[in-house]
């Protein structure tokens, strides 16, 4: 992943700088002195220093790839875990034979990638090409490559004009999980007592009842469709996938109703808990 990126990133500065007949070498080494005293041509190089997580964009939470019918069973859900967030710091350096020449090709770096604050799908190699979200940069900003003299100091290196620019990828390790789909579930709250376990006081207990399903137009789902519990306050709304969901419904038997946007409620009696709770219009 991170070495496409770093092609990535190259066919990037190759095109729009451009360069051409290789008159510019672009390398992704760690600019210690042996290394630059080996340079025989102007070269931009991006050395990633830093790798860390994403913590502003981290979601902690399951996302819906398909749902599918059971045979003869309950629907199944795919669901797999949303992908962590990596920041990929580089530093960037140009090397010349003069200062003249290196602050021009920094300057030409600098006005290339502060065109891009996602990287075109045009120039994406890989896995690149996978990512789940648009890739995002940030060039030169103030709160990252705050010491430079150290950095080069424990690459045994002399100080020179650097920038910073980041990238955040998604690296996704996990796997999808199919399963049945959960219709229903109870919940009990409550002053918890050790007696011998942690255990609920069942003078203080309260326990709620939550539904859901699916509301369904010849094997069609239906969306912003009404669904209500008949005579009682408890009232829902179906996304665009047709599900509604129904909570803090007490026990026993009900009439669920859904509104048609055309035509007459349609009713069905459930019991809580329990299950078969689609509606089909």
């Amino acid at each position: 992943m991170i070495a496409d990126l770093d092609q990535t990133i190259e066919k990037l500065i190759t095109a729009e700088l451009p360069i051409k007949n290789g008159e510019i070498d672009i390398a992704f080494d760690q600019p210690k002195r042996e290394w630059s005293a080996r340079l025989s041509r102007p070269t931009l190089n991006f050395f990633l220093f830093d790798i860390r997580e994403n913590n502003v964009l981290r979601q902690h939470q399951w996302e819906k790839m398909a749902q599918m019918q059971g045979n003869g069973g309950p629907p199944h859900i795919q669901q797999k875990r949303t992908p962590f967030r990596i920041d990929c710091h580089y530093i960037i350096t140009s090397w010349a034979a003069n200062p003249k020449d290196e602050h021009r090709l920094l300057s030409r770096c600098l006005l290339t990638l502060f065109r891009y604050p996602l990287l075109p799908d045009t120039f994406k190699v890989g896995d690149m090409k996978e990512q789940p979200f648009k890739v995002q940069t940030k060039l030169v900003t103030h709160d990252h490559l705050t010491n430079p003299a150290e950095l080069w100091g424990a690459m045994d290196n002399e100080i020179r004009p650097s920038m910073s620019y980041l990238v955040t990828l998604a690296a996704d390790p996990w796997t999808e999980v199919t399963g049945p789909a959960v219709t229903s579930y109870t919940m009990t709250t409550g002053i918890v007592e050790n007696l011998p376990g942690p255990r609920i006081n069942v003078e203080t207990a309260v326990t709620t009842h939550h539904i859901a399903g699916t509301i369904t137009t010849k094997d069609t789902p239906q969306a912003n469709i009404t669904v209500a519990i008949k005579n009682s306050g408890f009232v829902s709304t179906t996304n665009n996938d047709g599900q509604y969901i129904l909570g803090s419904l007490p026990e026993g038997k009900h009439t669920l109703v859904a509104w048609p946007a055309e035509g007459k409620p349609v009713e069905k009696t459930i019991t809580i808990p329990g299950t078969g709770y689609d509606i089909e219009l």
